[in-house]
């Protein structure tokens, strides 16, 4: 096997930890030999074959538990009323009435129905409920109602937290994770002292750390689960079209034909089908009936992962009542053709379920099995028994190089390991920073991200209200995607009275402010479309003050990203001088990176680079001024397009004038070709004088 502990090793993982969606962000893990030089003094030459199984909590038991344990005070019973919840108490009933409220109000309700949602939910946190204090946090992070104040917001998510609120938890854990070294106070921004930001770490990753297991004990036994990652709805300024087409669920035209296609017989598609009713995918209400129905359709044709599933819907009792002898038994037919399967076959040994008694040598077999055919399971599950010690010699360096190995192929239980240790210490060198990063994109596949398939499905059918409402709420949790959605909803739709401001509908200050929030969030999360927005709004004053310093930062951040129209503006800023010195040399480096980057820039790279050497060649000429004013005209020229020519009436009128003179144009060109042919005519028709003949045509 390959180490990865050897000196002067530099180990770089990159991998899509959301892999269904094709625009998630790859994490990049990079490991220097620092990080590892501790590695070896934590392993552990004693015997460790008499391991405790019941240290293999990493792995999780195979009870199911349902979301309304691992999420309380979710809004699940509202968005999904046939889930079966009933409130347990009568302030917990006034919590979900107003939650109702809430999101009536987002849809068509309008602010007086707001306030009726927000003073039920204040009665219900007075009385001391966590989740109505959780939901009033949320309403003070947005200003609905309320004035915008994220102090107050801090501290009723830190009441709901402590009252065990999950959502909360996620709140305050990214609020933590952001206040590393700056803490922004309306538009200043106060840098802490380095104690203060290791502190906001220490609570951060505490947080996560406690957020993430409640995820990995919602993961599948023997193998990585698919994830609901929030959709993107744009992209850059445009709606992204084919992500939202392939998200309609029984609707969507695919899905369809491969529907059709399991009808068939086709067996690929019936493991398919069973997969997105099994995990709620692709749009689909989570169907574990169905799930079955196709998986057992599937395995009539042979098809060995729906075998699998079948396996791990009978150890985990998910729709079907709990028999760990027939897990097995499906589980050994798939391992016949799928090396994925000694996964869970490895596990049952571990627990001694399903079999005579507990087997830990049987178990590192199949482990093995599945390691040597590259399947991240294996090695996860490999790293965990030299960890703890299960039947083998305890062995964190080599715990860790597993570890690795299964974070390069995508499972998130190993960076779950790999954060702890980054936490603790213990294996890697203790890194807080890395561990609250890694903690969190695991932390981001709990039962809390189903709010993203609800926002998405109102996207869908046009109530784009409460969709802006669930984004904003996932946004507040620190998704970046939700972030970016509900940024993109306000600065589309924001004019159709959907966001509810202190009084009323938003005003136009209040709608700005909230964008620029999101936005901004959005970039330090490394959106370079947000950067650019962002950078937009200190250079033009759109919802803050003009700043062309942080507008040159937030440029730099997109640049950095490789994004040409990031540098494209620090070329331009360089030429001007606003925000940066004043550079001729440096703009035309910008310039000409832009069009290295994006084809499409050549145009204004172009008409930017005269503009370099009009400014270069005569600086003190009438030109540059021309050249300076043409930012002052544009908007206005733009201004009159719009309020003048493109006006319905004006409109109208000028297309019916231009099609006259179109048409007059067309018959004085008609009629001045009639008057030539007619004219070259009798000069055709004369007759050849004596002394000239017709040249011979060629032979």
């Amino acid at each position: 096997m390959r180490s990865f502990c050897y000196p002067l090793l530099l180990v770089v993982i990159a991998l899509l930890l959301l892999p269904l969606s094709t625009l998630a962000r790859p994490f990049v893990l990079v490991l220097t030999p620092e990080d590892l030089s501790d590695a070896g003094s934590q392993s552990s030459d004693s015997a460790a074959d008499g391991g405790d199984a019941s240290d293999w909590d990493e792995f999780g038991d195979s009870d199911t538990k349902p979301d309304d344990e691992l999420d309380p005070g979710s809004w699940r019973p509202i968005l999904d009323p046939d889930s079966g919840s009933e409130p347990a108490t009568e302030d917990e009933a006034v919590y979900y009435s107003g939650v109702a409220k809430v999101i009536a109000a987002a849809s068509s309700g309008g602010p007086r129905v707001m306030e009726e949602a927000a003073s039920e939910i204040e009665a219900a946190a007075t009385a001391g409920n966590p989740h109505a204090q959780s939901a009033l946090g949320f309403l003070y992070e947005m200003g609905m109602t309320k004035e915008r104040n994220k102090a107050k917001a801090f501290m009723y998510h830190y009441f709901a937290a402590d009252g065990g609120n999950t959502q909360s938890k996620m709140a305050l854990a990214y609020t933590y994770s952001r206040q590393d070294s700056f803490q922004e106070y309306g538009r200043v921004s106060i840098r802490l002292p380095a104690t203060k930001g290791s502190e906001m770490h220490d609570k951060a990753v505490v947080l996560y750390a406690e957020l993430a297991e409640i995820a990995v004990n919602s993961f599948l036994i023997s193998k990585d689960s698919p994830v609901m990652e929030p959709v993107r709805l744009h992209n850059g300024a445009e709606e992204n079209k084919d992500a939202l087409r392939k998200s309609r669920g029984e609707e969507d035209e695919d899905f369809q034909i491969l529907e059709y296609q399991a009808q068939k017989g086709n067996a690929a598609a019936m493991y398919k089908i069973g997969i997105f009713y099994y995990f709620g995918l692709r749009g689909l209400r989570r169907d574990r009936a169905k799930a079955l129905l196709w998986f057992l359709k599937a395995v009539e044709k042979g098809e060995p992962k729906s075998m699998e599933l079948l396996g791990e819907m009978y150890a985990r009792g998910a729709g079907v009542e709990r028999n760990y002898t027939k897990a097995l038994e499906w589980l050994t037919l798939a391992s016949q053709r799928l090396f994925s399967a000694y996964n869970g076959m490895g596990y049952l040994y571990v627990k001694g379920y399903g079999v005579e008694k507990k087997n830990y040598t049987k178990a590192k077999e199949y482990f093995q099995k599945a390691a040597d055919h590259d399947e991240a399971g294996g090695h996860y599950n490999l790293g965990v028994m030299y960890l703890k010690g299960v039947g083998v010699k305890r062995d964190v360096k080599l715990a860790c190089n597993y570890f690795i190995m299964a974070a390069k192929e995508g499972q998130p239980k190993a960076f779950y390991q790999l954060a702890k240790m980054f936490h603790t210490g213990v294996g890697l060198k203790k890194d807080l920073r890395m561990a609250t990063a890694l903690y969190k994109l695991v932390a981001e596949r709990g039962p809390w991200s189903s709010l993203s398939r609800w926002a998405l499905e109102s996207y869908l059918k046009g109530d784009v209200g409460k969709a802006f409402l669930l984004y904003s709420r996932m946004a507040e949790l620190g998704y970046e995607v939700a972030q970016s959605n509900a940024a993109w909803i306000l600065d589309k739709y924001g004019e159709r009275g959907m966001c509810i401001g202190e009084s009323g509908f938003c005003t136009d200050a209040e709608r700005l402010q909230c964008v620029h929030s999101l936005w901004w969030q959005a970039s330090e999360q490394g959106n370079e479309h947000a950067a650019l927005l962002i950078g937009d709004a200190y250079y033009y004053g759109r919802g803050t003050e003009r700043d062309y310093d942080r507008a040159a930062k937030a440029y730099m951040h997109a640049k950095s990203q490789s994004n040409a129209q990031g540098m494209f503006n620090l070329g331009y800023m360089h030429e001007h001088g606003q925000g940066l010195p004043f550079d001729l040399h440096l703009a035309k480096r910008y310039y000409d990176e832009a069009l290295q980057h994006d084809s499409s820039a050549k145009l204004a790279v172009t008409l930017a680079l005269m503009s370099l050497w009009v400014r270069k060649n005569y600086a003190s000429s009438f030109l540059v001024d021309m050249i300076d004013s043409l930012p002052e005209v544009y908007p206005k020229v733009e201004a009159w397009v719009q309020n003048v020519v493109m006006e319905e009436g004006n409109a109208t009128i000028l297309t019916l004038f231009s099609c006259l003179l179109t048409v007059l144009y067309l018959r004085e060109r008609q009629r001045r070709h009639a008057a030539a042919a007619a004219a070259a005519a009798p000069e055709a028709a004369q007759p050849l004088l004596p002394n000239e003949h017709i040249p011979a045509g060629p032979h």
